[in-house]
């Protein structure tokens, strides 16, 4: 199950949007080994394909840099689908190397860049096996 604030849903929904009619995508790090997203970080999608996203190799580097400063890990790696509907392709599974991040993908297809409804899903994607997971929504974490 994945645990996300409405605050971070809502960013994730407008970076869909905002990038349609490419794909987006970014990644919401966490402290490492909480399983808890924290950090939003909007990516670039390098591509800038309406079909799939690719990070930008300098762009990737930063991040994880950055993250190993913080002491975090990617606990979500999102993107959006413009086109299809929020389910990894097989080229988002070939993707999946974080064994323990949560892969988050958005549709856009109903509504593309303006307000209306999305699909907003999440998988666990581990060895090539994909399981849909529940998503909860919260105004803030516990403490």
């Amino acid at each position: 199950m994945l645990t996300l604030t409405q605050d971070l849903y809502e960013q994730i929904v407008a970076h869909a949007r905002r990038d349609h009619p490419d794909e987006a995508c970014g990644v919401i790090a966490g402290p490492e080994g909480s399983d808890r997203p924290e950090r939003f970080i909007p990516m670039l999608n390098a591509a800038r394909s309406p079909t799939f996203y690719e990070f930008d190799s300098m762009d990737l580097l930063a991040l994880h840099n950055g993250m190993d400063d913080r002491d975090e890990e990617p606990v979500v790696i999102y993107h959006s689908h413009t086109a299809t509907e929020a389910y990894p392709s097989r080229r988002d599974i070939d993707l999946a190397m974080e064994p323990n991040a949560h892969y988050v993908l958005v549709s856009t297809a109903e509504s593309g860049a303006d307000e209306g409804p999305v699909s907003f899903r999440s998988f666990r994607i581990l060895d090539g096996e994909v399981t849909e997971e529940e998503v909860v929504f919260v105004a803030s974490y516990e403490m």
